[in-house]
């Protein structure tokens, strides 16, 4: 395929979360973006809306010949035929790391990191930043509600802000002004060794900090106490520099104090579920604080926030049915939005359909799944959402299944879920993975509204 145009940037998985708002951000700076990926999605969809150029099947043909640079994602495999072509022929490779690292050398970089929770902060941090009127450049891991979109683009960005992922190391590309660390559960057992190698990683990444930076962290991650930088620790406990208290829920909101030390105290509204967004907001506030953002409109922002989409996403609120979609697919995250759930629901029944995500993590965390699931009085798991992974000799979902303890438990296929929500109605259902059982939402929400 001819294409005169030389300033083309291709990207291998452009559907990915984070390889979108990427293409988003060169494409917004005037450069033609082509790419690959498996599926099409609404995402892709938009992204072809937008003018980008994408195909669906791993063709070399579809290959335009003056690509400039190739953008690829990690959960590319190394068989697929594009990528062994672009190999073949000596074009520039890049991962989508190196290529963010490249963008937050010479920008003032807020580098948000965590295994869980640092979606909803750098979501969080950017509507902060946006409403006090900064110029931000945003990278985020989940479609913003309050963007509507997983990017933000400002013309000469005062900030940026983006989303540092752990997996295969990929956050110590980032050279940022500011890190902040939300939590360090073990997980990635493919990438890292044990829970000190990644957190050997995340002191790492801590340590790369630009001169003067700072560190903000949740303060029961002990191991960034040592840390030879500026520190400021959040946290629900009051030995944090910024903590919360008097936590309570009225009326589908959560109400409490923050107690910032050396900054006036204040009371806050916040109206996403979970007690673990309270200390989510505590990290944007820490960093609105770092940015001397005025307090009202730190308290403005945070009470405004309106979350991202498929976390603790409600879909369906009424007398009769509660529909909650959530991206959680870490026993850690499953534990956390359960007890959240039934904060907020108490006395009612709780049905989960969970889609394990890796055959990796399945096997690694299958009693700990187990556990976490038994939170909820009926479980349904789908099949093992293989993403990049080939199957791994027998682990399917069943072995989370025999270490449940529930008895009101069952394996299912997704056309089963659909029939077994036909026939019984679920007081609170929620729907749990990163694969794509978000795919399965529309129609549950159809068929529960119908019922």
């Amino acid at each position: 395929m001819k294409n005169n145009n030389k300033h083309i940037k291709y990207f291998l998985g452009i559907g990915g979360i984070g390889m979108s708002a990427l293409a988003r951000y060169y494409n917004q700076l005037g450069f033609t973006i082509y790419g690959y990926d498996l599926t099409s999605t609404e995402l892709t969809r938009q992204l072809e809306n937008e003018g980008m150029i994408i195909h669906y099947q791993e063709d070399v043909s579809k290959i335009p010949d003056d690509v400039e640079e190739v953008i690829y994602t990690p959960a590319i495999p190394d068989s697929n035929l594009e990528i062994v072509y672009f190999k073949k022929h000596n074009f520039p490779l890049l991962k989508r790391a190196e290529v963010l690292g490249r963008i937050s050398e010479n920008i003032f970089t807020i580098a948000v990191a965590g295994s869980h929770g640092k979606t909803t902060v750098t979501s969080m941090i950017t509507h902060l930043l946006e409403n006090a009127g900064k110029r931000v450049l945003a990278f985020i891991g989940g479609i913003s509600k309050d963007l509507n979109n997983n990017f933000l683009y400002s013309e000469n960005p005062e900030f940026m802000v983006v989303e540092a992922d752990e997996y295969d190391r990929s956050l110590l590309k980032l050279s940022p002004d500011i890190v902040i660390i939300t939590s360090m559960d073990k997980d990635h057992l493919d990438i890292y060794n044990d829970l000190k190698d990644l957190e050997d990683t995340f002191i790492s990444f801590a340590s790369k900090l630009k001169n003067k930076g700072t560190l903000i962290y949740q303060n029961q991650l002990k191991v960034m106490e040592n840390i030879p930088v500026k520190k400021v620790s959040y946290g629900i406990y009051k030995e944090a520099d910024i903590s919360a208290a008097n936590i309570k829920v009225d009326k589908g909101k959560f109400i409490f104090e923050v107690i910032a030390g050396m900054f006036s105290s204040f009371s806050l509204s916040l109206s996403i579920p979970g007690k673990h967004n309270v200390e989510n907001c505590l990290a944007a506030i820490a960093l609105g604080f770092q940015l001397d953002i005025p307090q009202l409109s730190i308290k403005k922002s945070i009470e405004s926030y309106k979350g991202v989409e498929r976390r603790f996403d409600i879909r369906i609120s009424n007398s009769d049915t509660i529909f909650i979609d959530d991206y959680a697919h870490h026993p850690k995250e499953i534990e956390s939005t359960l007890d959240s759930v039934k904060m907020f629901f108490p006395g009612k029944k709780i049905t989960v359909a969970f889609q394990p995500h890796l055959y990796s993590r399945t096997r690694d965390f299958a009693n700990e799944f187990a556990a976490a699931l038994d939170k909820a009085d009926e479980i349904i798991l789908l099949d093992i959402y293989p993403a990049r992974e080939l199957p791994i000799k027998g682990v399917t979902s069943k072995i989370i299944f025999d270490k449940i303890k529930s008895r009101d438990k069952y394996i299912l296929s997704k056309d089963e879920l659909l029939k077994h929500l036909k026939k019984y109605k679920p007081e609170v259902f929620l729907t749990m993975g990163a694969g794509d059982i978000n795919k399965l939402v529309p129609v549950i929400e159809k068929i529960l509204i119908k019922k």
